[in-house]
């Protein structure tokens, strides 16, 4: 009898951590006001939110690292820093993904810049972030343009220390993403001299860790059918939407309306259209020397998270 009570005390304690590993919080890597903000002002974090433990990034390269690390299960990143992220050996696949318009994704000058197109920019300074959406937009602009890639010249900074610097005069134009890009436009006059959208495939993808979608696949299914729920109402509530998120993240409200209503930011199934896009930008970055080995963009997607994106987009 002793005996069978230490094995069963033994079989319990050996339980224990597969317990414990079930009740822990999905860890979600987020960039400023992005899947949270939504998800909470749309109401989807009502009964899900307590299982989810949240990590704020100020870019996507330290989310991908991150991801990488094992810091983190799951996090929205743009295209471009996942597919480096990837090619660098991160071990992440794409279980979602989000598109939206193009134009809020811009090489900005000053009001009172002589630059005016991207042919003006040949030999000048551009602030941007390496690996990033800012840094892809550069490259397509200079391809339609018929320019070499190395036309420019590139200065890689977070995008605090590139506002900064652009401010300054330090360099001459600023490759950068929503919401820096409407705040500069709205608030300073700001003009873009080049802009994403018809060169650029629009793609963001909901990362995760390789191990996390085989051990949280009903956590990340349940996240993923909410962030789809969540923007969905957000296109549908603009204004309010708008509203919520500029006193959440201290941003003047017509800054958010002039990015929301410009990129109907929506999540999307991971189909064929976005592997033909992703491997565009691969190729993109094969091209301008980023990527040095062949990547197919099939083997960094995963495609068995649709159904929970299209239960979220039909509002269920």
């Amino acid at each position: 009898m002793i005996g069978r009570r230490l094995l069963l005390g033994g079989a319990t304690l050996l339980a224990a951590p597969r317990i414990l590993r079930a009740q822990a919080p999905l860890r979600v890597g987020d960039q400023r006001g992005n899947a949270r903000a939504v998800m909470e002002a749309s109401g989807q974090l009502a009964g899900f939110g307590d299982r989810i433990a949240w990590s704020e990034f100020p870019a996507a390269a330290p989310l991908v690292e991150a991801l990488n690390a094992g810091a983190i299960d799951t996090g929205l990143v743009g295209d471009a820093p996942f597919t480096f992220g990837a090619a660098a050996g991160a071990p992440i696949k794409a279980i979602a993904a989000t598109r939206e318009n193009r134009e809020g994704l811009a090489i900005l000058v000053a009001k009172d810049s002589p630059i005016g197109s991207i042919q003006d920019l040949r030999g000048k300074r551009i602030a941007t972030g390496r690996g990033s959406i800012g840094h892809q937009v550069i490259l397509a602009a200079l391809e339609n343009a018929g320019l070499p890639l190395d036309a420019v010249q590139f200065v890689f900074l977070l995008p605090a220390d590139a506002k900064a610097a652009w401010t300054r005069g330090s360099v001459d134009a600023w490759s950068t993403w929503e919401p820096y890009v409407s705040q500069e436009e709205v608030l300073n006059g700001a003009r873009r001299v080049a802009h994403g959208e018809g060169i650029t495939p629009g793609l963001g993808f909901q990362a995760a860790r390789t191990e996390a979608i085989a051990s949280r696949r009903d956590d990340l299914a349940e996240f993923v059918r909410r962030l789809a729920a969540a923007r969905a109402w957000a296109n549908g509530n603009v204004a309010g939407y708008a509203k919520t998120w500029s006193e959440l993240m201290n941003v003047p409200a017509p800054v958010a309306e002039h990015w929301f209503r410009r990129a109907a930011t929506r999540v999307v199934p991971v189909d064929e259209r976005v592997a033909v896009d992703e491997q565009r930008n691969i190729d993109l970055y094969t091209r301008a020397g980023l990527v040095r080995r062949r990547i197919e963009a099939k083997d960094l997607l995963d495609a068995s998270f649709n159904d929970a994106i299209a239960s979220g987009n039909r509002g269920a």
